[in-house]
């Protein structure tokens, strides 16, 4: 694996609150740089990167429902046909956690079928956020079994903001499920290339951080 190849597997993070446009501009073009797959970026920031990075093969993705995924299916959809006009390229959206410990499933797969296809339709990448920290391995399984039925582009272990990020447990588990049908993303808490690396080998395909600069220029001096 090259390191531009290796920077492709990589969604770059930038969700704090607080970044202001010249943190978004540099972030972008350091990404542009790299060669990451996408920058990850809380919804109204989607414009801004998306004018920033017009010319560039790295894609906006924006964060729905997020962090918590405490919102109606109504509001997470008008999320992200909001974000998708503005010009995202990827949708990551959080789960109602609440609604999987009611073991409403029915409400789940609604709301993950009216999300993927939004994306589906405007030929846009989705990620179905799960919050594994929160979740016990029946509940995981059980995600995974409807991501089977709705068939998004990728299921993800975590949005960084809960009390645990992704685990090499969850990677397989998810991975166990999935198989080749659904890609594995893993993200959460991996700021080093061995942590990368090791992800990779438990079957994640896209890797979520915030230290993608760090990772491809330790793998290009290791």
């Amino acid at each position: 694996m090259t390191d531009r190849e290796l920077a492709g597997m990589l969604d770059q993070t930038l969700l704090k609150a607080y970044a202001s446009a010249d943190d978004m501009e540099k972030f972008c073009k350091t990404a542009d740089e790299y060669g990451f797959a996408m920058v990850a970026i809380n919804s109204v920031q989607t414009a801004r990167c998306k004018k920033i990075l017009k010319d560039s093969v790295v894609h906006v993705g924006a964060a729905i429902g997020f962090p918590l995924g405490q919102q109606t299916i109504e509001v997470k959809a008008y999320e992200t046909a909001e974000a998708i006009e503005q010009g995202a390229d990827e949708i990551d959206y959080v789960i109602n956690i609440g609604e999987l410990k009611n073991k409403n499933y029915e409400y789940l797969e609604d709301e993950m079928r009216t999300i993927v296809d939004l994306c589906r339709e405007n030929c846009v990448v989705s990620k179905v956020i799960f919050e594994n920290c929160y979740l016990t391995d029946d509940e995981k399984r059980k995600m995974c079994e409807i991501a089977l039925k709705v068939r998004p582009d990728f299921v993800k272990t975590s949005t960084g903001f809960g009390t645990g990020g992704a685990t090499l447990e969850d990677v397989r588990l998810m991975k166990e499920c999935v198989g080749d049908e659904i890609g594995v993303k893993a993200a959460g808490g991996i700021r080093n290339l061995e942590t990368a690396l090791a992800f990779i080998e438990a079957g994640a395909t896209r890797i979520g951080t915030s230290a993608g600069v760090e990772i491809v220029e330790e793998y290009r001096n290791r």
